[in-house]
């Protein structure tokens, strides 16, 4: 993992197509925005776990595979 510090109005680019700043630092809350082009899907990363999970269950596949899955995915 790459660790960077930024501090309010810094930015940090993704290639050529993303670009993410600092806009406001307050407490333990950092509001950051983010540009992109449309078809870049952008989600909360505990949004998207609860999501993943929640379509794993529907397909039938049990929570000790799912967990096992995203240990596989974190390694990768």
């Amino acid at each position: 993992m790459l660790v960077l510090t930024r501090r309010s109005d810094e930015s940090i680019r993704l290639g050529e197509d993303i670009l993410i700043t600092v806009l406001e630092i307050r407490g333990n809350q950092v509001r950051l925005g983010i540009k992109a082009p449309r078809g870049v899907r952008i989600f909360r990363e505990e949004l998207y776990q609860k999501t993943l999970k929640e379509n794993l269950l529907a397909a039938g596949i049990d929570g000790e595979v799912f967990d096992a899955l995203k240990e596989v995915f974190k390694k990768g």
